[in-house]
């Protein structure tokens, strides 16, 4: 409780809400008059305050949780639809994406990549503004583009969704670059565009790849110290470990995999009736990436791999991720095993973590290992039907703990040998997906459990509840379908199970996945455990990939000093930077993820562009105030559906049941109802598609009349970016 010299909770976040400008203790001391050792007190109660979670940290500055303070520095990134900058904080400490501000007042007009100061507000809308004080600098700004030419003017276009300027190039400065051809341009204050690099051609999956690389900025050259580095490491050997070698552990993986970062082996307790002894090996990366090393900072820089469907992007040398710690069949390798026992009904009883050489003795693909467990006859057939003996030992584990259990099924891109589009497919969902899936779970529990054991700090892999803000859009939205979630702040994983069992097999159960998916917030790494919401886990920690993420190899680090396996263990130094770690590569994880998402969606985008015309079956997957977004039901693709051709009648946008309806007729349009769409254009660069409704069996319309809020809207050329 706060002393009466200091001021209440309540009022500090009320002065941390309405003050402009940079609020830190210094300001919040002098608002309350505040002096001598109450300062203290006052450190202490802010510090209280944000472990809390009702105020956020940037540097000195504090700030409410998810809201930007009332003057802010921000980036200029695009622009929308009717015009206007578009800016996003230089830093955000929030939940999910930087927020977008749309920029009014300030003449000159600032220009992309330029930093500003300006006041924040909102409109009727919730739409953030923000109101220019001061330009603080003026700056090129480097971007990616194609060149093109229209009635033999060069021009070049940007490929980012969010420019939708078109530049115009001197015939000269394009003379030896053909048409179609990625480059990287500077623009400068006054909108002049100059090419700075020349990239390649754009139209294989190989240019759109490096096309996603270049504008996320993901390191995809290692600097010669590093390569060098990697050159120079040997073969582990026998010195500080055990004797693994004789164990038959196996490697299960998809069938062009070339890293393999783990390996499995399990057998009957013998000790127990029905119990089951798991062993799981992963590579021992921090034998040869110490901690300081070139390696080790251009891993933590890149912060894990990217994986694209012609390449990957990988954290560490190949040298090291492809060879000298990649668990090949047959060869001496040195990893981390976690050993595990499991009574009957799937707990984990005890577990111990040894610092080995093994040798794995068969590297199998999951559909090989499905294979071998369903009777097909194999040489390390026994060794497969032990592993599949345990999973039914761990699956009672699972269903007694009660995990999210989503069904949302990936689509994977089929290349031809051209690196073109071939085919898109859902590959099947197996048990040695599964199997594998449940026993790298628990070395992570067990991993995480060895560190707190020890007192060791740790990074966890944190995913907290859903907010209140996410509950309620969801429950608004399951209340379309006369579904009702439970309300409360208890909420349970079991509490979306049950949801998701009712609608199993009807035609709302993929919306409904993705919907709930949606209101999840999002995982994160940190030192500060809050547990694993969406797997049911008061402690989880990933251990099992150090070969492509860099939060597991500071835990394999953590847990080499805490069980006294090395010297190369964790040190004090990596400890105290451990937040910023988590921070730096949750951030590479969402780049990563984001790069991948936009390299798809363009190569399916290029796969279309000659199909423009056709006819798709397709949902409505989202519904805003500018129109539709729909998802085909083939390809996975997502494309947007202008309000302005929705018919001729004004539309409405009901927020609450996520649907257009027309004001005269009461045609509905709603978020999961199935339609047929023709499409309208492809864009390649941008990977975004327009589609058109060709017939739609509309959904009864909301029995109270929506507020208007939407009307038709001009539709804008793709190739400037919309979507």
């Amino acid at each position: 409780m706060a002393k009466p010299d200091v001021p209440s909770r309540e009022d500090i976040l009320r002065f941390v809400a309405d003050s402009p400008g940079r609020i830190g203790k210094r300001e919040i001391a002098r608002a309350f008059n505040v002096k001598g050792g109450d300062r203290i007190e006052l450190k202490s109660l802010l510090s209280d305050m944000a472990d809390e979670g009702l105020i956020a940290r940037s540097g000195k500055r504090l700030s409410r949780p998810g809201e930007l303070p009332r003057v802010t520095l921000l980036s200029v990134t695009g622009r929308t639809a009717d015009g206007d900058l578009t800016a996003e904080p230089t830093s955000w400490d929030g939940e999910g994406p930087r927020p977008v501000v749309t920029l009014v007042g300030a003449r000159p007009a600032p220009g992309l990549g330029d930093r500003l100061l300006a006041r924040i507000s909102t409109d009727e809308d919730g739409r953030a503004l923000g109101k220019i004080i001061k330009v603080l600098e003026r700056r090129p700004t480097s971007t990616l583009a194609v060149v093109e030419r229209f009635a033999g003017r060069p021009q070049l276009t940007p490929t980012s969704k969010r420019e939708r300027e078109v530049y115009a190039a001197s015939p000269e400065a394009v003379r030896d670059i053909p048409s179609g051809t990625l480059v990287r341009i500077e623009v400068d204050r006054g909108r002049a565009a100059r090419i700075v690099e020349v990239i390649g051609p754009v139209g294989t999956e190989q240019a759109v790849s490096l096309l996603a690389i270049h504008a996320h900025g993901i390191p995809d050259e290692f600097p010669e110290r590093v390569l060098a580095e990697a050159a120079a490491a040997e073969p582990a050997t026998m010195r500080g470990r055990e004797d693994w070698r004789d164990v038959p552990f196996v490697t299960i993986d998809p069938p062009d995999a070339k890293d393999h970062d783990d390996a499995v082996f399990a057998e009957p307790d013998p000790d127990t009736e029905g119990g089951h002894i798991i062993s799981v090996a992963i590579a021992d990366v921090g034998h040869h990436v110490r901690a300081r090393s070139a390696m080790d900072a251009e891993g933590r820089r890149r912060g894990n791999s990217t994986y694209f469907p012609d390449r990957v992007v990988p954290m560490l040398p190949e040298r090291i991720s492809n060879d000298l710690c990649s668990l090949r069949e047959g060869e001496a390798r040195p990893a981390m095993v976690m050993r595990m026992v499991f009574a009957r009904d799937g707990r984990c009883t005890r577990h111990t973590v040894h610092r080995v050489l093994m040798r794995s003795a068969r590297r199998l693909a999951y559909a090989q290992a499905q294979r071998i467990a369903d009777g097909e006859a194999c040489d390390i057939a026994p060794q497969v039907q032990a592993l599949w003996e345990a999973y039914a030992c761990l699956k009672r584990g699972r269903e007694a703990r009660g995990p999210l259990e989503l069904d949302l099924p990936e689509r994977k891109i089929v290349l031809t040998a051209s690196g073109e589009v071939d085919r898109v497919v859902v590959p099947e969902r197996l048990d040695a997906h599964r199997l594998i899936e449940e026993f790298m779970i628990q070395a992570n529990v067990a991993a995480a459990q060895t560190c707190e054991a020890a007192r060791i700090p740790l990074l966890y892999r944190v995913h907290d509840q859903p907010s209140l803000e996410k509950l309620d859009a969801l429950r608004e939205f399951l209340a379309t379908l006369d579904i009702r979630l439970a309300r409360g702040t208890g909420v349970r994983p079991g509490d979306f199970n049950g949801v998701l069992a009712r609608v199993a097999g009807t035609p709302h159960a993929q919306l409904v996945n993705e919907v709930i998916l949606r209101s999840q917030a999002q995982a994160q790494y940190a030192p500060d455990n809050v547990g694993h919401f969406g797997l049911s886990l008061r402690r989880y920690a990933h251990f099992t990939s150090p070969i492509r993420r860099y939060a597991d190899l500071v835990v394999h680090r953590a847990i080499i000093r805490a069980a006294g396996l090395g010297e190369d263990g964790l040190t004090d130094e990596e400890v105290a930077e451990l937040s910023a770690i988590g921070e730096a590569v949750s951030q590479t994880e969402r780049r990563s993820m984001l790069a991948e998402r936009e390299t798809v969606d363009r190569l399916i985008a290029a796969w279309l562009a000659d199909k423009v015309g056709a006819t798709f079956e397709g949902r409505i997957g989202g519904v805003t105030k500018a129109g539709l977004f729909v998802k085909l039901t083939e390809s996975g693709a997502d494309g947007f559906v202008p309000i302005s051709t929705l018919g001729n009648e004004y539309m409405i946008y009901d927020e609450a049941a996520h649907a257009l309806v027309g004001e005269a007729t009461g045609t509905t349009f709603r978020l999961g109802d199935d339609v047929t769409v023709r499409l309208e254009e492809a864009a390649p660069i941008s990977g975004a598609l327009r589609f058109d409704i060709v017939d739609h069996a509309s959904s009864a319309a909301p029995s109270r009349r929506p507020r208007r809020s939407a009307r038709h809207r001009d539709s804008r050329p793709l190739k400037r970016g919309r979507r």
